[in-house]
């Protein structure tokens, strides 16, 4: 069993690796600096988003770290205040993918209502990971937040 989770892994490794030597993550990243003073809200949704595919913070910080990066240097943001908004995206992202659903499910022996627990986590999840951009776009702009990130 550990053999099909160690391929997947490793295939994530593989496409985060192709799109940042492709030359994608640049592209998309220069693509994302045209959001302006939103993007903190649509870097942490991001992670957010990679988290609630892959079902890993570490696929996700993989697939889309570099993309953080190229698009923080672009507006003048910390890179790693930016790297920080995609993994606390992710773990917010944590709560709607799959492999959690089922756990909750298993976990609370209520099998075949994955649904429901997904519609009832969905919205959370969503303000959540909002709530998280809030804080990570305070952090980028607002005087007394600056300070706390490392520059």
């Amino acid at each position: 069993m550990v053999r099909y989770s160690l391929l997947m892994i490793c295939a994530m490794f593989r496409v985060g690796y192709l799109t940042k030597y492709s030359g994608l993550d640049a592209t998309l990243g220069l693509a994302f600096a045209h959001t302006g003073i939103f993007y903190p809200m649509f870097g942490t949704l991001l992670g957010w988003l990679g988290v609630a595919l892959t079902g890993s913070d570490t696929a996700a910080n993989v697939l889309f770290g570099s993309r953080q990066r190229t698009t923080a240097e672009q507006l003048g943001l910390p890179p790693v205040l930016m790297a920080a908004a995609n993994s606390s995206g992710g773990v917010i992202g944590k709560m709607i993918d799959a492999q959690s659903i089922v756990v909750a499910s298993t976990a609370t022996k209520w099998y075949g209502h994955e649904g429901d627990i997904l519609r009832y986590v969905f919205f959370h999840s969503i303000a959540l990971a909002i709530l998280v951009g809030f804080l990570i776009a305070l952090q980028d702009y607002v005087a007394p937040f600056t300070s706390m990130v490392v520059r």
